[in-house]
Formats: C-alpha cells, sequence, structure tokens
C-alpha cells in the first residue's frame, strides 16, 4: 500500500522522476475506474508489521506511564502525577526517532504523536494543577478552565517541535487542536459565571471550527492533485474542524437533549444535504462522518412522528445507508456536477475533479 507521501519521497530521492510517479497515478486511478484524487488517501499501515509496532508501542506506553504513577507528588493524595505524562512524552519521542524518522512506519508515528502531545498535556496540566493547589479548584471553573488554558499551550509548542524533527501529517492537527483547547479555555474562563457560557463557548467551537476547516482548505489548495504530504495534513485538519462545525450547530438547534421536532429534524436533513454538497465540492469525507450520528436522530425522529414506531430505526438505517453507498459508488460524477457550476476562482482551489497524465489537458 502506498501513500502520496511515499511517492513524494521517492521523487525527491530521484527513484522516481515526477513523470513516472505521474503516470503510476494515472495506472492506479484507471485500474480503479475513478480518479485517484478522489480516493482521498492518507497512509494508516504499510502492513501487519504496524498492527504489531502498535500494540507493543502501547503496552510499553503504558507501562511507563505506571511507572510514572509511582513517582511522587500526586494529585489529590493518590491521584496521576506530572511523571507520568513526562516519561510518556519523553518515551513517545525515543521511539519516534527510530520508528518514524528511520522506518516510517505509519501508524506507530500517528500514535506516538498522539503519545508525546498528550503526554506533554498531562505533565503541564498535573504540574500547574499541583503549583496552584487542588483546593482552590472547587467551585471554580474561571480558575480551572485557567489552568486548562495554560497547560494547552505547552503541547502546541510541542506539536510544533515534533513537527519539525518528524513531519508526521497529524501533528499540525494535535497543535491546531491544542491552540484550539486554549482558546475555548481562555473564553470559558471567561464567561464561566454568565448564564449563556454554554452557548457562548458552543459559539466560539463554531467559529474556530470553521477558521480550522478554512486552514485545511488553505493547505488542500496549495495541492489541487493531492500528490504531497500536504494533502494528507489537510485530511486530519478536516477532520478535526468537522465534528467543531457540525456539533455546535446541531446542539444550539436542541439535538442532544434527547427530543426533537419535526422543524428540527426536517432542519438537520437539510443541513446534512448542505454539508454533502460542500462535502463534494471540497472532496472530503469527514464532514458527512460527524454529522451523521445526528442526521439518523433526526430521520429517526421524523419516522416516529409519522406513525412507524416498530420500525424506524431499520427505515432510518435503510435509507441512510443506501445513500451514502450510492453516493460513494457514483462520487465522482456527483463532484463533477457539484463543482463544474462553480466560477472558475473557486474551482481552481478546489481538488481537481479529473486527475490527468503531465501534457493532457483536461476536458
Amino acid at each position: 500500500m502506498y501513500s502520496e507521501s511515499d511517492l513524494e519521497a521517492a521523487v525527491s530521492a530521484g527513484v522516481l522522476t515526477p513523470q513516472q510517479a505521474a503516470g503510476f497515478r494515472d495506472h492506479v486511478a484507471s485500474s480503479r475506474h475513478v480518479p485517484a484524487v478522489d480516493e482521498e488517501h492518507f497512509r494508516l499501515l504499510t502492513g501487519f508489521n504496524d498492527i504489531f509496532v502498535g500494540i507493543a508501542t502501547v503496552i510499553l506506553l503504558v507501562a511507563v506511564g505506571w511507572i510514572g504513577y509511582s513517582v511522587p507528588p500526586h494529585v489529590e493524595g493518590d491521584g496521576p502525577t506530572p511523571f507520568m505524562g513526562l516519561f510518556v512524552a519523553i518515551t513517545a519521542w525515543g521511539l519516534a526517532e527510530f520508528f518514524t524518522r528511520e522506518r516510517r512506519m505509519a501508524l506507530p508515528s500517528i500514535l506516538l504523536l498522539l503519545a508525546f502531545v498528550g503526554g506533554v498535556f498531562a505533565f503541564s496540566l498535573f504540574t500547574l494543577v499541583l503549583m496552584v493547589g487542588e483546593a482552590r479548584f472547587e467551585n471554580d471553573e474561571s480558575l480551572a478552565a485557567t489552568v486548562m488554558a495554560a497547560a494547552a499551550l505547552l503541547p502546541a509548542v510541542a506539536a510544533w517541535v515534533h513537527w519539525r524533527r518528524f513531519k508526521v501529517p497529524i501533528t499540525v492537527a494535535a497543535g491546531v487542536a491544542a491552540l484550539a483547547a486554549l482558546a475555548l479555555a481562555l473564553i470559558l474562563a471567561a464567561v464561566a459565571a454568565t448564564p449563556a457560557a454554554e452557548t457562548i463557548v458552543l459559539a466560539a467551537a463554531l467559529i474556530l471550527g470553521v477558521g480550522i476547516f478554512l486552514f485545511a482548505m488553505h493547505w488542500d489548495s496549495s495541492d489541487p492533485r493531492r500528490e504531497t504530504r500536504r494533502s494528507d495534513v489537510a485530511f486530519w485538519l478536516h477532520l478535526l474542524a468537522a465534528p467543531m462545525i457540525v456539533h455546535p450547530i446541531f446542539t444550539l438547534l436542541g439535538l442532544t437533549q434527547g427530543t426533537a421536532s419535526l422543524g428540527e429534524a426536517t432542519i438537520v436533513v437539510l443541513l446534512y444535504i448542505v454539508l454533502g454538497l460542500a462535502a463534494l465540492a471540497i472532496d472530503r469525507r469527514a464532514l458527512l462522518v460527524s454529522a451523521l450520528a445526528y442526521v439518523l436522530y433526526a430521520l429517526n425522529s421524523l419516522f416516529r412522528e409519522y406513525g412507524a414506531v416498530e420500525l424506524s430505526v431499520a427505515f432510518t438505517a435503510l435509507i441512510i445507508g443506501s445513500a451514502l453507498l450510492l453516493l460513494s459508488a457514483f462520487w465522482t460524477n456527483a463532484r463533477r456536477a457539484v463543482v463544474r457550476p462553480l466560477p472558475e476562482g473557486l474551482r481552481g482551489k478546489l481538488p481537481v475533479v479529473d486527475r490527468v497524465s503531465p501534457g493532457i489537458v483536461a476536458a
């Protein structure tokens, strides 16, 4: 299983010429009867050895964290200790020097990145909690949010350092997630005492989600043919942005309260259609996946409203499952129908609809 990053590295090393790499991409695309750009490649596994190393990595990191737990001081007497995160972060960096930098293994690299950033965050958070004093957090949401914001700063810096060293595509999303957590924590600290705190934080999360989406589009537009690592970076950013956009919208509509009126359910379905059109335009399926649970719930409510109580879940699953499978089967044709009517300036910033070999002009 190759990835675009592998081809990019092969071209940089002189193993393949750019023309040979493009020819290989087109051959794979033609054999699958779909443009390679629409495959939305990202590398998760290079072989079963990735799973083997990934399992061993998790076991080792859990053991290291457990050893760190034995080193005082502890939060609240027998709670976590900063050394848990510190030991995990140091171990994850050391393992990344071999499995990421030398072996370039996909799944272990992702796990090690998450362990490194998560370990740094745990170290930062528990250190600050001990410095401030656990007793001061009782009934003080503002202080807790402020400490959370301060703790999120170090992981963002750690993610940047990790990116400079290893260039793992998910690292950018991890750093952006840390910065988003910092911003949301600061906002929560400022409005924690107000009645509208939840609404304000949800609105802020939505704005941040849109900002991350635009940042992801910046990476995507710099590689419209999806032939470099930039496309992989954009994939993880879209995966981060999607729930930050979808969840606040549907939460503000009341979909997480356990009830949905006919009007609310109809709005959810219409919004899902809009998200589907956006997903087709940018050629990213993350928006559809993130909103899936909400639209399933909304459709189930619609069927219950019209009396199909016993089979409401079955009808809902049948409609959504069939629609998504049809969309997947005709994704390229649907993209053409959505993208081609768009203005040329906007169309030029979106992933290409049809990838062709150099020297061949698209129709």
